[in-house]
């Protein structure tokens, strides 16, 4: 009941914009005028309940309206064509029951876009002529080529030459109330939408004009046409299905025809709808189609037109500020209350008012701002998003969006021949490895450019092609890999192939496993080692990481380690070394203390490493630390007092700093206590000294900035001549 307030304003717009396109499609369809209204209500009633939609309104198409008169005419009769509505409609209720909705899924976001921009382009270009006094019959097909002979392009040539002066005044001044609604105190009040007030001000301006300037008067043949209904005899305009027809082989084509374009049309609506939709929810694509199908056969059953889900009643139901299908439902009992007691009334409606309301729909669903975001989404977007507007405005709805996805189709293909791998070098411990990342989806399409890329590789390099985000490669691919292994070997190329799932898989082995091994960990220079790391951190900062093979390293290393550094680091969770320097299981070992001070413990740790052949010593302190924080605090309660009382040194160091903030001051307090771990290894190892001085480890102070994820090295410590009371050896 809390929405009501939304919906039943909601539900009072779409029932003003609804009328009209009721009787306008029943009259190009040439069906009789009553079949429009009975589909308005059966959309509204019916399948409104049925759906899970909460801003989906289903009634007659114009999309379908050349489907039906053309079935009128093959078929002989619209009783015979009630019979292929209700196959139709029995058909969409099988196809729901298939789980058929899940098509709805694979038409692209640039089409659907593209389809509400036409939908909005084709709201203006038609209304314009009504918003100027021209009202030609059998418009409003929401299409190029008009039921009654015309195009938009001569509608809108004869809407200049037959200006009516009362309706282009009714008209602007309602366009002008629609945009300034919500600036004046009357918007203020939920239960009065703008467009209900335009159409009571509409008629209200029409009656004066008819009183104090007839020459301003809009006259009968422009306003809205509702036929008068016998309310003490409804069943007089029922028209019930011939099913004599029911075996006729014809009825059944037609039947299929419908039921394949209502469908398609209505995913294609509800799928736009929900892009529209403020609080995005989704609509459960297979209950539609039953909800339509259920809808379709009363239709059939009752002497309507087949019924879709409509993409302009569904916009100004969203626009109207509708919260639940309430409104959908509704508009339906509008159309039948207002069709039995309100004839009179809403014949006084100038179609003017309803053009204004109509256009300012078309330009929220068409604004330029709509094309300046999808142009800046790239022409892999932005030109399916265009190629679907001018096709549905040229064409029709369905005709459009059929062409528009084999846009969006042909753009994916293009991207994916063009883009089918991505190629990098990585400076590695081990050298420069040449990395080839597979897409996703590796298509026949993509053997020539990969062939090309594998072949074109220098001789002598290591390669690794990583599919690891790879669910689908084709077979021609697979060969074109398998093909490479045996050039690979007469090149000195080694070759890695990581990631394929277990049905690609290969016998043949992988020549290498990017680790160190013994060799290679003895020729590094600590030089190296260091320049390795800030590789390693430069590709985490830009987030193009190795993508280490864990897997493939836990084996390689599963004999021993070889490891080319070792990190005195932080407890700090966001600093793991491993991460921030890009590195693979044995390239580094890390010890983890807070603070990153220093002990004996430690420093024997270090010995170790050394003894295992790391060629360099990192202490890494970081940005916001929790340890050096604590130690500003001078806390040193339980056993925390052993790690914070060897950083008081560092805040001594620092001296008067009150003037820095206080992440300014923590973090130099950082830097210094990284430089005092520095000095104490240098002071309390003979062994590490030694080593340092003979180049056969380096030893070296690092910062890291936490937001920024950029490391910063200082230079190696020479044993002699390194100063801890010297300014930072890290660039602060």
């Amino acid at each position: 009941m809390k929405n009501l307030k939304y919906d039943i304003p909601a539900a009072l717009v779409v029932f003003l914009v609804a009328l009209p396109l009721c009787l306008g499609i029943a009259l190009a369809s040439g069906a009789p005028l009553m079949s429009g209204i009975i589909s308005g209500i059966i959309g509204g009633i019916v399948v409104g309940a049925l759906s899970g939609s909460q801003t989906s309104v289903s009634g007659p198409a114009a999309g379908l309206a050349a489907v039906v008169l053309a079935s009128v005419t093959k078929l002989g009769g619209f009783e015979i064509l009630l019979v292929a509505i209700l196959i139709a409609g029995a058909l969409q209720v099988v196809m729901g029951l298939c789980r058929a909705g899940f098509i709805a899924n694979y038409v692209p976001s640039s089409v659907i876009k593209g389809l509400l921009a036409a939908i909005g382009i084709l709201l203006i270009l038609t209304q314009i002529p009504h918003a100027f006094g021209y009202d030609p019959k059998n418009a409003d097909n929401f299409s190029f080529f008009q039921g009654n002979g015309e195009n938009l392009v001569s509608m809108l040539g004869r809407a200049v030459e037959f200006i009516t002066p009362g309706a282009l005044v009714i008209s602007a001044l309602s366009i002008l109330m629609l945009v300034y609604w919500g600036k004046t105190p009357l918007g203020k009040f939920k239960m009065l939408p703008a467009p209900l007030f335009v159409v009571a001000f509409a008629i209200g301006l029409n009656a004066f004009f008819a009183a104090f300037a007839p020459s301003l008067a809009v006259t009968a043949t422009h306003l809205v046409d509702l036929p008068q209904l016998d309310a003490s005899n409804p069943g007089a305009f029922l028209l019930l299905p011939d099913l004599r027809h029911l075996a006729n082989l014809d009825v059944w084509m037609v039947g299929i025809t419908i039921a394949i374009v209502a469908s398609l049309e209505t995913l294609l609506n509800v799928e736009a709808v929900d892009k529209v939709d403020p609080l995005k929810r989704e609509t459960p694509a297979n209950r539609e189609l039953l909800a339509q199908g259920v809808g379709n056969m009363l239709a059939g059953l009752c002497g309507g037109l087949p019924v879709t889900s409509v993409i302009v009643r569904s916009t100004v139901n969203v626009q109207s500020g509708n919260r639940t299908k309430a409104s959908a439902v509704l508009h339906g009992m509008f159309l039948l209350g207002g069709v039995l007691l309100l004839s009179p009334v809403l014949n006084m409606i100038p179609l003017a008012a309803l053009a204004a309301i109509l256009i300012t729909t078309g330009y929220k669903l068409a604004n330029v701002a709509v094309f300046r975001e999808m142009y800046r989404k790239g022409g892999t977007q932005f030109m399916p998003f265009v190629i679907t507007v001018v096709a549905i405005v040229a064409t029709d709805l369905l005709t459009g969006v059929v062409i528009g996805l084999a846009a969006g189709l042909f753009y994916l293909l293009r991207s994916n021949f063009r883009n089918p791998y991505s190629l990098q070098q990585y400076k590695l411990h081990i050298g420069d490895v040449i990395k080839m990342e597979l897409p996703n989806q590796v298509s026949f399409l993509n053997k020539a450019t990969i062939k090309e890329a594998l072949w074109n590789i220098p001789d002598g390099s290591q390669v690794v092609i990583n599919a690891s985000a790879t669910d689908y490669i084709d077979h021609d691919a697979m060969e074109v890999i398998e093909d490479y292994r045996t050039v690979a070997a007469e090149r000195d190329v080694q070759l890695s192939v990581v990631g394929l799932r277990e049905v690609y898989r290969q016998d043949a082995p992988d020549q290498f496993v990017p680790v160190l091994d013994h060799a290679t960990q003895k020729k590094l220079a600590p030089e190296a080692v260091l320049q390795v790391l800030k590789e390693g951190n430069q590709r985490f900062r830009e987030g193009r990481r190795f993508e280490n093979d864990y897997v493939h390293q836990a084996s390689a290393t599963a004999g021993g380690q070889h490891p080319m550094a070792v990190v005195v680091n932080c407890i700090d969770s966001r600093t793991s070394p491993e991460i921030i320097f890009d590195a693979g299981l044995g390239d580094l070992l890390t010890i983890r203390i807070a603070g990153n001070v220093i002990s004996r413990e430690i420093i024997g740790s270090l010995e170790i490493a050394a003894k295992l052949g790391a060629k360099l010593i990192v202490v890494k302190g970081h940005s916001s630390c929790g340890a050096i924080g604590l130690a500003m605090q001078q806390e040193g309660s339980h056993s925390i007092g052993a790690i914070t009382g060897k950083i008081q040194w560092a805040i001594h160091q620092c001296g008067d700093h009150a003037h820095l903030g206080d992440k300014q001051l923590r973090d130099r307090v950082a830097r210094h206590n990284v430089e005092n771990s520095l000095a104490e290894i240098i002071d309390g190892s003979e062994f590490l000294r030694a080593a340092i001085r003979r180049g056969e480890i380096g030893l070296v102070g690092a910062f890291h900035d936490i937001a920024s994820r950029n490391v910063e090295f200082g230079e190696l410590v020479v044993p002699d001549t390194f100063d801890p009371q010297r300014p930072l050896h890290i660039a602060a």
